[in-house]
Formats: C-alpha cells, sequence, structure tokens
C-alpha cells in the first residue's frame, strides 16, 4: 500500500529511464508517487537498450548546417548512419522540415545553449537516486572516446568540436600512442580521437531502471501495468488517469512515455511533432577484448560501451515508424564496423535488440508545465538522452511541482514552442 504523503498523489506516466527517475525526485519531495505504463520498469523503454552513455559533450543538436547535403545518402542508402526507408519519408516529411530549419547557424547556437545547460551536471543530477537505491557501483564517470581514421575527417568534425568547446565542454584532442593507451584493442586505421574526460556510462542500463525504481517503491511508490486512455479533468487540474484496468485520481500528473507521449499530450490539448528514431544494439558477451572507456566511432556515429554483460554496439537512426518490421542488416552493420575498429572483437555469442527513441525536430526534448493545467507536468522527447538526462528532467520537474524555480531556465523547452 503507498504511503500518504505531504504533496498529493502524482500519477507519472512511463516506466522508461526517465519517468522512472522523475519518480525518484517526486518521491523525495514528499509526493505520494504512482507510475503506470503497459511493461514494468526494466522491461520496456529506449534506455534499457541504449548505449548506456552520459553523454553530456551532446550539446549539439542532431541538425547541424549542411545535413540538406546528406537527404540523398539518407534515401538511397540503406546502412547509412542516419536512413529513412523511402515507404516512410512522405509520412516523415513535415517533421523533417523542421529538422531543417532548426539547423540554420542561429538556431544551432540557440539550442546548443539550452543543451548545455541542461546536460552540465546532468550525471551530478543522479547522485540522490543512486544513494538512495544503493546503485552507485552501476554507474561509472571513466570518460569516452570518439574516435576518427584521418585528420580530414577530425577537421570535417571540427565544427562540432569547436561548437562543444564553446559551450565549455572539457575535451582534449589525442593521436598515435595516446590514443592506444586509452583504447589498446583499437585498429591501427584509427590514429585520431577526441577525449571526452567528464563523461560517464551505466555498465547496466536496465539494472540501473530497475534499481530507481527499487528504491522508490521502497519508499511507497506503487507501479500500475495498464495501458493509459485518457484523463479527467475539473477546471484547469487534471483529477484523474484513465487507463484500461481502471481510473487513477490524481493531485498531479507527469506525460514521461518517451515514443508514446504524443496522444497523451493531444488528450491534454497539445500537438507536438514527436518522432521515432528506431534504435539497434547487439550485445556480445564474450567480446574477446578489453574496453576501458566507451568508444564513439565517429564517422559512423556508433558507440562501443563496455558492460557487465559485455560490449554494447549501439547506435545509428533510422525512421520507418512504429510499425515497419526490424531491419537486422544495421545490426549485421553495427557488428562489421566494430571488426574493422577493433580486429580482435569476436561477436560468436550476442543478443539483438530494437527500440524506439521519441525525437524532436529541434532536438530539445519537452520539459515543463503544462499551460492549460494547473497540476500537469511534461517530460518526453529526449532523442538519444534520456538516460543521460533523466535525473535533471525528474528535478525540474519535482521543483516545478513544488513551486521552485528549477535549477535552468526551461523556457527553450516548453511544449509551447510548437503552438
Amino acid at each position: 500500500m503507498a504511503l500518504r504523503r505531504g504533496r498529493g498523489r502524482v500519477v507519472v506516466i512511463g516506466a522508461g529511464i526517465v519517468g522512472v527517475a522523475t519518480a525518484g525526485c517526486l518521491i523525495d519531495d514528499d509526493w505520494e508517487v504512482t507510475l503506470v505504463a503497459p511493461e514494468a520498469p526494466g522491461e520496456g523503454g529506449a534506455g534499457i537498450g541504449s548505449a548506456g552513455l552520459f553523454a553530456t559533450q551532446t550539446v549539439q543538436p542532431l541538425a547541424m548546417p549542411g545535413i540538406a547535403r546528406r537527404i540523398p545518402r539518407m534515401l538511397f542508402d540503406r546502412d547509412a548512419p542516419l536512413s529513412i526507408r523511402w515507404s516512410y519519408a512522405a509520412t516523415l516529411l513535415p517533421w523533417f522540415v523542421r529538422l531543417l530549419r532548426a539547423s540554420t547557424p542561429g538556431e544551432v547556437e540557440r539550442l546548443s545553449r539550452a543543451l548545455s545547460d541542461m546536460l552540465a551536471t546532468a550525471v551530478e543530477a543522479y547522485g540522490p537516486l543512486l544513494e538512495a537505491a544503493g546503485a552507485e557501483r552501476l554507474v561509472r564517470r571513466d570518460g569516452l572516446v570518439m574516435v576518427y581514421r584521418t585528420a580530414e575527417q577530425v577537421e570535417s568534425a571540427r565544427a562540432e568540436i569547436d561548437l562543444r568547446r564553446r559551450r565549455g565542454v572539457e575535451l582534449a584532442e589525442i593521436s598515435g600512442s595516446e590514443l592506444r593507451r586509452l583504447v589498446p584493442a583499437i585498429s591501427s586505421e584509427y590514429r585520431y580521437g577526441v577525449l571526452y574526460p567528464k563523461c560517464g556510462h551505466t555498465v547496466d542500463p536496465k539494472a540501473l531502471v530497475v534499481a530507481l525504481w527499487e528504491s522508490v517503491e521502497r519508499r511507497g511508490g506503487t507501479f500500475v501495468k495498464a495501458a493509459v486512455e485518457g484523463f479527467e479533468s475539473r477546471g484547469s487540474a487534471v483529477t484523474a488517469v484513465r487507463t484500461n484496468s481502471g481510473t487513477l485520481p490524481a493531485d498531479a500528473i507527469v506525460v514521461a512515455a518517451g515514443a508514446w507521449s504524443a496522444p497523451l499530450a493531444l488528450a491534454l490539448g497539445f500537438r507536438v511533432p514527436l518522432e521515432v528514431e528506431r534504435g539497434y544494439h547487439v550485445t556480445l558477451a564474450a567480446p574477446g577484448i578489453a574496453l576501458p572507456v566507451p568508444v564513439i566511432v565517429a564517422d559512423v556515429r556508433f558507440a562501443v560501451t563496455p558492460m557487465t554483460m559485455g560490449v554494447r554496439l549501439a547506435g545509428t537512426i533510422e525512421f520507418a515508424g512504429m510499425q515497419a518490421p526490424p531491419a537486422p542488416r544495421r545490426q549485421d552493420m553495427l557488428v562489421r564496423l566494430a571488426r574493422l575498429c577493433f580486429p580482435g572483437l569476436s561477436a560468436e555469442h550476442q543478443s539483438r535488440w530494437m527500440g524506439f527513441r521519441p525525437s524532436m525536430p529541434d532536438s530539445l526534448p519537452v520539459i515543463g508545465k503544462s499551460p492549460r493545467h494547473s497540476n500537469a507536468y511534461f517530460g518526453f522527447g529526449h532523442g538519444h538522452l534520456g538516460v543521460t538526462q533523466g535525473a535533471m528532467t525528474g528535478r525540474i520537474i519535482a521543483d516545478l511541482a513544488a513551486g521552485r524555480r528549477p535549477p535552468i531556465d526551461v523556457t527553450p523547452f516548453s511544449i509551447e514552442r510548437f503552438h
């Protein structure tokens, strides 16, 4: 039975890393927390299948100047790091037009400042949650390395590197023996790298989600396995969440349902341009190499992360909606490219996964209070950065729900930017 807490009953919709972290921040702040989702914490959500990175260096939006030149490859090369299935191109077009509008130099500067604010203390925001859960062992802060084959590839990434410097991201350009010292198993074909020493990763994303939720549960939080069908309201207040297994009374609600958030926002009166990035991973249980730090292979945009269950290969972006079947060739591609980067890599024992990342065209999540409701909050649309931004999102929502000023300016993340 849930413990009655001073601030009242809050229903958090979504049991991924963002929803669970938000639940943790709210129960810390004396709310009675109910988490509702079709799958229990650790069973669904893009975060459990992610690269597990706390990618605090990612202060650049997805759409950088010049992205329009890459459109032909997105459409015609099925193995491109960012690809669009022809059958989905027409559906994606309005979202993609918004993406292109976000790629102008002025917009990139504005968006990167907002991302920088969100990411600057994103790992530190997990501190109280990890301590309450006794889960510090699941998070490491050893940095990460982006690797490049040639000096020309480094220069082609110069705009992103310089943007990170302008936003205060700590980094060091390395090469040769220094790169080999950090990543001994790397191929001699990769001669250059950029080290981001303040980044981190979780060694088990699923275990992290489960541990954070169990901590909430020990303090009185409850989980309801159900699909949300709508809301009840009185005046400007949401009074209950309707599910396929009953109605949950609420003094406040949080929409944090990841890729499934758009219809919930619509039920509250907001149409949002949320699109789904289909993410793939391959986890190698006996990789045959030692990997001291996570590696991002810059030219093909995928990550290689050391985890307790082996090494995880994760990344690339495919736009094909939620109904199309998975494309196993993209997982085959991850293995093939990883072997080029790490010649000693063994892929004999592997598991595969595909999930849906909730992506906004301007690369900013939707975080904040509903302008039409006195007690409804949003926390969704984190794209590749759900694990990174989960605790920070929870902290912001807890502050807003308590009437406190949040740690950053949340104006750029408002749902009103689309209306």
